[in-house]
């Protein structure tokens, strides 16, 4: 992923932060020689703290084969993505159809290592962490080994902590340009009120003032 110095997460708190409230990513494993790498989509918990992304998947999954040949692998969140139509984006000085058009996003991709979770009491820590993050408020039992309701079924997944070993993140929101340009792009965003523009345009109100 190209990160331009405008682009670039200001520090980490602000991939942080960010990462903290969007939770659902995609885990690629490289395949085979010769192969395309696994690609997973899937649900995780990010401990800051720990510097460790929690998650589990089913037994029967086929990415627990290359995953335990080649274990460095990279989980990548994208999300507050918008398109931005080239008159958007063109300079004072040109006619509005030279303007380029562009996407808006943020993303982080952290390079992990990969550690496969057995063990049925270490399971039931894992995936309670994960719902505990996921409904704080509650109403789901707690798993347990061999305990109902869940205790059986852990056999059924596997669990996978990923080691955080390093961290690219982006947010792309009109860095490079002017300000009279960026307040353009930020007044179309909120006229067109899409999906993804509300948070878009957030975004980049909230990079023009640091």
């Amino acid at each position: 992923m190209l990160i331009h110095p405008w682009d670039a997460a200001r520090d980490d708190a602000e991939w942080q932060q960010w990462l903290s409230v969007h939770d659902f990513g995609q885990l690629a494993v490289n395949g085979p020689a010769g192969e395309p790498p696994f690609v997973q989509p899937l649900h995780f918990a990010y401990d800051p703290s720990r510097g460790e992304v929690l998650t589990h998947l089913a037994r029967p999954n086929p990415l627990w084969g290359a995953l335990e040949a080649s274990p460095d692998v990279v989980l990548s969140v994208v999300d507050d993505y918008a398109y931005v139509p080239g008159p958007w984006q063109a300079d004072p000085d040109v006619p509005s159809e030279h303007g380029t058009p562009t996407s808006l996003y943020a993303a982080v991709q952290l390079r992990c290592r990969a550690h496969v979770v057995d063990d049925p009491a270490e399971k039931a820590v894992l995936l309670n962490h994960q719902v505990g993050h996921f409904q704080p408020e509650g109403g789901t039992a707690r798993v347990a080994a061999d305990e109902v309701p869940f205790g059986r079924q852990l056999s059924g997944i596997r669990g996978l902590r990923l080691e955080v070993n390093g961290v690219r993140a982006k947010f792309k929101y009109a860095g490079k340009r002017t300000s009279q340009v960026q307040d353009r792009i930020a007044d179309g965003l909120a006229d067109r009120g899409g999906p993804g523009d509300t948070a878009a345009r957030e975004h980049l109100l909230r990079r023009q003032q640091v």
